[in-house]
């Protein structure tokens, strides 16, 4: 597949990074000359210095021949007016990333679509919506639901007060749990495992599971974590992000926002019914704990540093918070959030790449996703009529071990499906593969 990604920064950067590993063809256009010689140094990618949205420099990056053009620089306005362009000289397919969220209604969305922005996306409102589900799921790290909620994938760290450490895997395993709940795989060590029954649970180890609805109740018996609702949520930063985080909350938890500048607090109260908004050191973990910060139930870090971000959610965590969440850039930071002890943390460009993934795989892609610090995706795919899946069971189904069927959905309903399940004509099918299975992947469900 011919690609071209207009934005070689850091949510083009990681999304090249992704596909070159596919071994797609990819071109990457930016004005930054330094940007760019960054990427030809550390990726297998053709570069073009210009403007995106120039007539010129598109025909240069050979975007009449582009299978799908991808538009994720910084201004918005310059990603919608280089796809438009780029739709005109000839790519098939144009998905544009855009920091307003009056653009992703539905009917600016349609005039979008027939001026030549096929697609609309926005890293902000996808971190806002993974936020609003990690509430909901207090006591897990990773939370991913898949068809409305009929079949979840969601992660957590059987820490040294769980019961199911020194247990054997088969202890969450089908039988186990009478087909509501399967292991996906596991992260010990950095390192993505799919687990054998008889395997031992360590302390550490990070578990994700399938689950359809009755499942969820039966995997809080295993969550180290007591159950909690979550009524008080404390956000720090006053970034847009957690304006429009704060504005997704107030409604249904009782938030306090804090930052430091005066101005950004007047920002934030023009735009705010319910929460309260602090002016205070978001640094300064004693101010924090003055505001009632060892009485809620969730800390949000969501200030443009990493490191801040980090560091007040281990004070959080210290204070006895029990869900803290951290806007983290730096993706080295992912594989480390876990063992250092942060809950979960929220990454912009894994969240975008994730949604644009989808775009570029083969088969029947319904969705795709990736959980942080884990080698590998999960896909949901639709069977078609001409699949040579249907009426074949599951333990005929030949992944090299290296994939693993988590759930069906089928009629609206969720099943964590038995080894001997028949996949039947438009089943919605959830795999979990590492990165080697992909490609055979695509030519079981093509």
């Amino acid at each position: 597949m011919n690609i071209v990604i207009a934005g070689a920064g850091d949510v083009g950067f990681h999304l090249a990074e992704m596909l070159v590993d596919e071994n797609q063809n990819i071109t990457l256009i930016d004005e930054d000359e330094e940007v760019l010689s960054y990427a030809a140094e550390h990726l297998d990618v053709r570069t073009v210095l210009g403007d995106s949205s120039s007539h010129e420099i598109l025909e240069q990056a050979n975007t009449h021949s582009a299978d799908l053009f991808i538009a994720v620089a910084t201004a918005h306005a310059t990603n919608i007016l280089a796809c438009l362009i780029a739709k005109k000289i000839g790519a098939k397919k144009t998905l544009a990333r855009t920091d307003s969220m009056e653009y992703l209604e539905e009917i600016p969305r349609e005039h979008f679509a027939s001026l030549g922005v096929d697609e609309l996306f926005s890293p902000g409102k996808l971190a806002v919506e993974e936020i609003g589900r990690l509430l909901k799921r207090v006591s897990t790290t990773d939370f991913i639901d898949f068809e409305n909620g009929k079949v979840s994938v969601l992660g957590f760290t059987a820490d040294s007060s769980s019961k199911l450490v020194g247990k054997q895997f088969k202890a969450l395993t089908d039988e186990a749990t009478d087909y509501h709940i399967k292991v996906v795989c596991v992260l010990r060590n950095d390192e993505t495992i799919l687990v054998r029954p008889e395997q031992i649970i360590k302390s550490g180890d990070h578990i994700y599971l399938a689950s359809d609805n009755d499942g969820l109740a039966i995997l809080n018996a295993y969550i180290g974590k007591s159950l909690h609702n979550v009524s008080r949520v404390m956000i720090i930063g006053s970034s847009k992000l957690a304006l429009e985080t704060a504005c997704a909350l107030e409604d249904t938890y009782d938030v306090k926002v804090i930052m430091r500048s005066e101005k950004d607090c007047k920002r934030f109260i023009k735009h705010l019914k319910n929460a309260l908004v602090i002016k205070a050191n978001p640094n300064n973990s004693d101010l924090l704990k003055e505001e009632g910060l060892e009485f809620m139930d969730a800390f949000i870090a969501l200030t443009p540093n990493s490191e801040t971000n980090i560091l007040a959610s281990l004070n959080a965590e210290k204070a006895g918070v029990y869900k803290t969440i951290a806007l983290v850039d730096n993706v080295a930071y992912t594989h480390i959030s876990q063992s250092i002890g942060i809950d979960t943390i929220i990454n912009k460009k894994l969240l975008a790449a994730n949604e644009i993934y989808r775009h570029v795989r083969k088969g029947k892609v319904e969705a795709i996703a990736s959980f942080h610090g884990v080698d590998g995706n999960i896909i949901e795919y639709q069977v078609s009529s001409e699949s040579p899946l249907v009426n074949r069971s599951i333990c005929d189904i030949d992944m090299h071990g290296q994939a693993v069927i988590a759930g069906v959905v089928r009629n609206n309903k969720g099943i964590i499906p038995k080894s001997d399940f028949v996949l039947e004509i438009s089943d919605h099918v959830i795999v979990f593969a590492l990165p080697g299975e992909l490609e055979s992947l695509e030519n079981i469900f093509k």
